[in-house]
Parts: structure tokens; C-alpha cells; sequence
């Protein structure tokens, strides 16, 4: 029976998805079948043999190695940031974006990264139906994180239209950073962490193409390279100054949103408790999702605390639900521990819609920063039918 209800929730999620959509006729159903094909085999796949965790496992470890060359440079400025038993989020996070921008830029500059691009990017459309850009950032997401992705994806997101870059944003709400998977694992079973990776990227290709979906002429669907449109390229020791000090702003700007989006959230729960103590963000978003968390297959009383621990991610994150569970989940049932594992594996919450909306100021006009910004429910809502889906196809294989 609650394999049956699971089966029905993935298909409720779809059906709200399509609900919500900004333009039902344009959805490209072709498109979303092959990916939901494509995300149930990943799930049965990775939850059934360990040499497909173990390909993700190598490609994360490469990403870790680069943020770890990142972390040398810091501690050569801040020693006191680096050498500490848990780095704080600026250090851990945002500071690495100073190497992996300026490193993906020149990639960019000597063709290197659009090459890749336009064969990867093929190969994923020929598959799933998806744009060239669209299918390779998935990809990037599933290993650099969501504002890394956005970063090193400056000069296609300037010459990519408005729509185009809001899909974009949609998508970096359903991902984490390859360096925090050593973290997560530590906390969470290591299994599920891996298995949510790449569930939740395609899952936010089906969810975009469902909510926002975008009509894009073989003419648009190109790879932004250094020097296009005729214009002389800039000397390289030049573009590498401007490159670094983009991070830094982007660093900058990212940091500002974050402190500001987090503060907000807090200062509405504070309001919320003069009301009634039990009044808080957490207990109502807790009482929203308890409907969703039932149609993850999961007995009553089970659903109930899935929808808190829910709650609770969405206002904070996915550290707060790991730190206050990992010493109780192996009393959950196996079924219990892999959609609550799946699910808060993402950065879908408050705070990264402002490192999102941080992200794009630093990078494109204003006009693509409008669209966004009128469009943050959206993002908020992608993040979290991303993170249902995910939890419910990788539910299916775990009994």
C-alpha cells in the first residue's frame, strides 16, 4: 500500500508542477517524460549498485581537491579561517569562488569550457530534450554548487535572455557543492547523500520545463565564447583582472544577501512567537507539508516528523535537520531514512534565494534582475518540488 501512495505522490508533485506552470500548453512533454525515464533508472541504478555512487563519489572528490587548492591560498591570507575544526560559511563556501571563477574564465577565453559545453551539452540534449546550456549547467551544479555554477556561467548568462536566466535560477535551488558531500556523509547515510546528487539535477530540468517552460529556437540554443559578436579579444592578463575582481564583488554581493535574507526570516519568526509561542515559520511551513510528506509512503506518525524536519529545513537548512537527526536515524524506518536523506540534500531555503538573487546583480542587467526578483516565489517553489521528486522517485527502491 505505501509503495502505491509513493507512486501516486510522484505523480501529485508532477500534477502541481503543472497546476503552477506560467504556460501549460508550452510544457514539452516529450522533454519531462524522457528526464522522469531517465531520473527513475538513476534512482533504481544508485540505489541498487554501489559503482554508480562510487563514478559520483570519484567525480566529487576532483572538485574537492580544487576547493582544497582554494583553502591554501585563503589560509596564506587567513590562517585563522582555514586551520579551524569547522570553517565558517564565508570561508567554506564563498571565498573558493576567487580560484573557480578566475579558473573557469580562462578555460573559457582559450575555448576549452565551450568546447566542452557545446559536445556535453549535446549529448545531454540528444537524451533528455533539453537545451545545450540548460543540460550542461545541470551537470555543472551537480559538482561546483549552485552560485559556482552561476559564476563561472557569467558570459552566457549576459548573452542569454531573460527567461533563459531565470530558468537558470529556478535550477540553482535544487543542488549542493561537491565540497560539502564529505560533510553530509559524516552526518547522513552516504548511500542516500550520493544517490540525491544527481536526482535532484535532472529533477531540476523536469521541474523548469514544467513551471517555466521556454521556447528556444536553434538559433538561441548556442555556446557564449570569449571574442564573439566581432569585438577584439581582451588581452589576457587584462581579462584576468577583471575576472578576479568580478569574484570578489560576487563574493561580496552574495555574502550581503544572505546575511540580509536570514535576518528577515528570523525577525518574521520573532513577530510570528508574539502571537503564540507555537507559531513560528517552521511549525507552519511543518503543517503545510505534512499532506506531501504522506504521499512519500510513510505511516502517520512517520509523515509527521518528516514534515517538521521539512519545516525546518526550508527556514534554515539542511545542516540544522542533519545535526538534530543523526543520532536518532537509525530508529526511522530504512524507507524513512532515505526520503528524509534525499530531500534535505539541497540548498532549497531562504538564504539561497538571496545568495541566487546576490549571484545575478553581480553579473547581469537590470532587466534579467527584474524578472527574477518578481519571480522568487517561483524559485522557492522549484526548490522544493525539485527536493519532493527526488525524495519520492529514490523512495520508490528503498524499502
Amino acid at each position: 500500500m505505501y509503495l502505491v501512495v509513493n507512486l501516486i505522490g510522484i505523480f501529485v508533485f508532477v500534477a502541481i508542477g503543472v497546476l503552477l506552470s506560467k504556460k501549460r500548453k508550452a510544457i514539452q512533454w516529450r522533454c519531462v517524460g524522457a528526464l522522469l525515464a531517465l531520473n527513475v533508472f538513476l534512482a533504481w541504478f544508485l540505489t541498487s549498485f554501489s559503482i554508480g555512487r562510487e563514478i559520483i563519489v570519484g567525480a566529487a572528490a576532483g572538485f574537492n581537491w580544487l576547493v582544497s587548492v582554494a583553502y591554501e591560498g585563503i589560509a596564506f591570507a587567513f590562517p585563522d579561517w582555514v586551520h579551524v575544526p569547522q570553517m565558517n560559511f564565508f570561508t567554506s563556501a564563498l571565498l573558493p569562488i576567487l580560484l573557480v571563477v578566475p579558473m573557469f574564465d580562462i578555460l573559457t577565453y582559450i575555448g576549452l569550457l565551450p568546447f566542452v559545453i557545446r559536445w556535453v551539452g549535446k549529448v545531454l540534449a540528444f537524451l533528455t530534450r533539453a537545451p545545450k546550456f540548460e543540460s550542461f549547467f545541470a551537470i555543472e551544479m551537480m559538482f561546483l554548487g549552485n552560485t559556482e555554477a552561476l559564476a563561472v556561467s557569467s558570459l552566457q548568462l549576459k548573452r542569454m535572455k531573460a527567461d533563459r536566466c531565470l530558468t537558470l535560477a529556478m535550477m540553482s535551488m535544487s543542488c549542493i557543492t561537491a565540497a560539502m558531500v564529505g560533510i553530509y556523509i559524516k552526518m547522513m547515510p552516504g548511500e542516500f547523500i550520493l544517490t540525491a546528487i544527481p536526482l535532484n539535477v535532472i529533477n531540476a530540468l523536469i521541474v523548469t520545463n514544467i513551471l517555466h517552460p521556454v521556447k528556444i529556437s536553434e538559433s538561441e540554443d548556442t555556446v557564449a565564447t570569449v571574442g564573439d559578436g566581432g569585438d577584439e579579444k581582451e588581452p589576457f592578463f587584462s581579462f584576468l583582472g577583471n575576472s578576479i575582481l568580478s569574484a570578489g564583488r560576487l563574493v561580496l554581493i552574495i555574502c550581503a544577501n544572505v546575511i540580509a535574507f536570514v535576518a528577515l526570516a528570523k525577525l518574521i519568526d520573532m513577530l510570528l512567537v508574539l502571537i503564540h509561542p507555537a507559531i513560528t515559520l517552521e511549525n507552519i511551513l511543518g503543517c503545510i507539508m505534512f499532506p506531501f510528506a504522506w504521499l512519500m509512503g510513510l505511516e502517520s506518525g512517520e509523515a509527521f516528523q518528516l514534515a517538521q524536519f521539512m519545516g525546518t529545513k526550508l527556514v534554515t537548512n539542511e545542516f540544522v535537520v542533519m545535526l538534530s537527526v543523526q543520532d536518532t536515524l537509525t530508529t526511522f524506518s530504512r524507507h524513512m531514512q532515505g526520503v528524509l536523506t534525499v530531500f534535505v540534500t539541497s540548498f532549497a531555503n531562504f538564504a539561497t534565494l538571496g545568495m541566487i538573487i546576490g549571484c545575478f546583480k553581480s553579473m547581469v542587467d537590470d532587466d534579467k534582475n527584474e524578472l527574477i526578483s518578481r519571480n522568487v516565489a517561483y524559485m522557492l517553489i522549484s526548490g522544493i518540488l525539485v527536493s519532493l521528486l527526488s525524495a519520492g522517485i529514490a523512495g520508490l527502491f528503498i524499502w
